[in-house]
């Protein structure tokens, strides 16, 4: 959503046309899947960069294992 909102494009045909119409903008759709394409892209980076790293992964842990409440979490959910 960040991404879309973002584009002085999507904008402007938001403004000057009706829901309908701007959902059917090839705009929409292509910015859409570059949205889409570029959290992969992130989402693949931080992925390779957790597996290569022990200090990123202990730091992951210790957020899961502190202000996340995963632990707690999984005892109420049993």
């Amino acid at each position: 959503m960040e991404k879309l909102l973002e584009s002085e494009t999507l904008a402007k045909q938001a403004a000057n046309n009706t829901k309908e119409q701007f959902a059917n903008s090839p705009d929409l759709k292509s910015s859409l899947v570059n949205a889409i394409i570029d959290a992969l892209d992130a989402h693949n980076e931080m992925s390779s960069q957790a597996l290569a790293s022990e200090e990123i992964q202990t730091g992951l842990k210790e957020i899961l294992l502190g202000p996340a409440n995963l632990y707690e979490k999984l005892r109420t959910s049993s």
